[in-house]
């Protein structure tokens, strides 16, 4: 888990050093409307959470490593096409290869690391290895920044640049160690997706409302500049949200091991919903950097913690099934979620923020109060 932890590390700075750039390269660079940002946000959100489900099936069937070494490949390909786009149709194009790779490996790397780790220790475990991966996006936005002054303010270069620790994320990968099953002893067969345990199905199918009101980060980006911040303000409190995210998610997951999961993910919805309202209401950029803080411990409360609540409610053989079909539904979500708030967005995106907000209010409430007949 530690080799993965790296990996994870490396691609997250090549992949960060670029999302925040990336909006601000279709509106201002290519001349494309806040539309196109969300839908190239969600097509490539849709497009992982399609990978994530089939490659969480082939999870339970095959080695795991083959999988994880093939998606990290794809995804730092994709990268530098980006830097070529004279169009917005190539950055969707760059986009969707990038999120192929991005479906092709998560599921597969996060059941390799419950199946690894005891469940009472999951949560510190998805922890940990959120908290590398978000330190990876700590340092890429910031490193993004400072090439950006170096490069006289251009953007194309960036993604360029961003290849090199994307290749080195995939270099990695041959320290990865997967044990295989003792001499004699079989994989534990595979779970039809209609006998899942119906916990889980409830489950997730909560976490999926969260999912149609959680749009894209690209858009609280033009939030920000709606605002009034320019790129290095941007790329700076984008480092903050990645830096609180990256701090936190450890310290969550081992609470999330001590309480209840569904406690704590209600926690981080609401500092979701107060970040929401709070950018939806805001009327300076000052606002902006608190904000961006809060966020970044809703992630931290979340991201981790959802995925050691989701793995604990499988049985051994249905690990990568499980976790991949609600990784896959989150994202189908988040493109419906991306589409949606894309077309509301307007001049400011006050709407789908405060609409966003009201409802994730009434979900952490929900949860809090009661969350424990989902998983009866």
């Amino acid at each position: 888990m530690i080799v993965l932890s790296w990996v994870s590390f490396f691609q997250d700075a090549a992949s960060e050093l670029l999302y925040p750039v990336l909006p601000l390269f279709l509106t201002v660079t290519l001349g494309a409307p806040a539309s196109v940002v969300g839908l190239v946000e969600g097509v490539a959100e849709g497009t992982a959470s399609v990978g994530k489900a089939v490659s969480g099936r082939l999870a339970d069937r095959f080695r795991r490593r083959p999988l994880i070494a093939a998606g990290y490949g794809v995804s730092s390909l994709a990268k530098p096409l980006i830097g070529l786009a004279s169009g917005w149709p190539v950055v969707l194009g760059a986009r969707f290869i990038d999120r192929v790779g991005k479906g092709l490996r998560t599921s597969p790397r996060d059941a390799l690391i419950a199946a690894e780790t005891p469940p009472a220790m999951r949560g510190r475990a998805f922890g940990l290895h959120r908290a590398a991966d978000t330190a990876g996006a700590v340092v890429g936005p910031l490193l993004g920044l400072a090439l950006y002054e170096l490069l006289d303010h251009r953007l194309r270069p960036l993604f360029f640049v961003a290849a090199i620790p994307a290749v080195v994320s995939v270099a990695l990968i041959a320290l990865v160690r997967e044990h295989p099953p003792p001499p004699g002893a079989a994989r534990p067969p595979g779970v039809p997706l209609r006998r899942l345990p119906r916990p889980y199905a409830r489950v997730v199918a909560f976490l999926a409302l969260f999912g149609l009101a959680n749009f894209s980060d690209a858009l609280l980006i033009l939030r920000a500049h709606a605002l009034g911040l320019g790129f290095v303000g941007i790329v700076t409190a984008y480092a903050l949200y990645n830096a609180v995210y990256a701090a936190l998610s450890y310290p969550a997951g081992v609470v999330s091991d001590r309480l209840p999961r569904r406690l704590v993910f209600a926690v981080g919805l609401a500092a979701f919903a107060v970040a929401y309202l709070g950018l939806g209401l805001a009327g300076e950029s000052t606002w902006v950097w608190p904000l961006f803080a809060v966020y970044g411990a809703y992630t931290a409360l979340t991201d981790g913690v959802g995925r050691a609540w989701v793995a604990n409610l499988l049985p051994p053989g249905a690990l990568g099934t499980g976790l991949g079909l609600y990784q896959g539904v989150a994202g189908a979500c988040a493109l419906t979620a991306g589409i949606w708030a894309g077309l509301a967005w307007g001049g400011t995106g006050r709407v789908p923020l405060l609409v966003s907000g009201a409802i994730v209010t009434v979900l952490a409430a929900t949860l809090a109060l009661g969350g424990r007949r989902l998983e009866r």
